[in-house]
């Protein structure tokens, strides 16, 4: 898997800095490539990303701020695994963003990728690709915050979302969490272009509260 990484090589550029090989990483994390307890060789992903040991320590310490990655005295950098009450402020901060993104009039480009990953989810699904419809989520709501047209927003979005995927892996039944959300995606997605951003707004607390409460159940089955 890390040999993967090989492919990544051209988005450095010339000039491979600690922030391009950073932002290379939160993408597999968000993709579902590195699993919460997953140890990182520097050895293999620095050959791999043919990037100097040092650059790729700096990488680790930037996604460590970011919550994605934990350095262990004496053993190494591994996954983070979210807590729950990560899962919870994860939500409260999704609320704000998304919430505003769907108040506003949506661009051509925005639906355009919208409709993308709502697509790419259903084709997943067909597919039985549980991992496909979680990342087709991922880049879903990403895409629903670009509606905000801010890069700041985006950046906030990327880095929550790349958090949010290690969560996704408490769930012993991918399928069972996933499913119920491809059509929802679709159901909102058609209130956006229907222009309602009231029925948009209710409808997507009511769909955060639904993702929320099975993830927090994962934890802890009691609650």
């Amino acid at each position: 898997m890390v040999a993967d990484l090989s492919q990544d090589r051209p988005r450095l550029g010339r000039s491979s800095t600690a922030e391009r090989v950073a932002d290379i990483l939160r993408d597999r994390i968000s993709e579902g490539f590195f699993p919460p307890g997953q140890r990182l060789s520097e050895e293999s992903i620095s050959e791999a990303l043919g990037v100097s040991r040092n650059t790729l320590r700096e990488a680790f310490r930037l996604l460590g701020h970011e919550r994605l990655l934990d350095h262990r005295l004496n053993r190494g950098v591994f996954v983070r695994l979210p807590s729950v009450e990560d899962v919870r402020d994860l939500y409260q901060v999704r609320r704000v963003l998304e919430g505003a993104a769907v108040r506003r009039a949506p661009s051509e480009e925005a639906l355009t990728l919208i409709k993308e990953a709502v697509r790419d989810a259903e084709r997943a699904a067909a597919e039985d690709d549980w991992q496909g419809v979680g990342t087709a989520n991922i880049r879903y709501h990403q895409a629903l915050v670009s509606l905000n047209d801010s890069r700041r927003l985006d950046e906030v979005m990327r880095q929550l979302l790349a958090e949010l995927r290690l969560v996704f892996h408490v769930m012993e039944n991918p399928r069972a969490f996933h499913e119920p959300f491809v059509d929802r995606n679709r159901t909102l997605l058609a209130l956006i272009e229907a222009e309602e951003p009231g029925k948009a707004v209710a409808y997507l607390d009511d769909y955060l509260d639904h993702a929320e409460r099975l993830l927090v159940q994962a934890y802890d089955p009691s609650r």
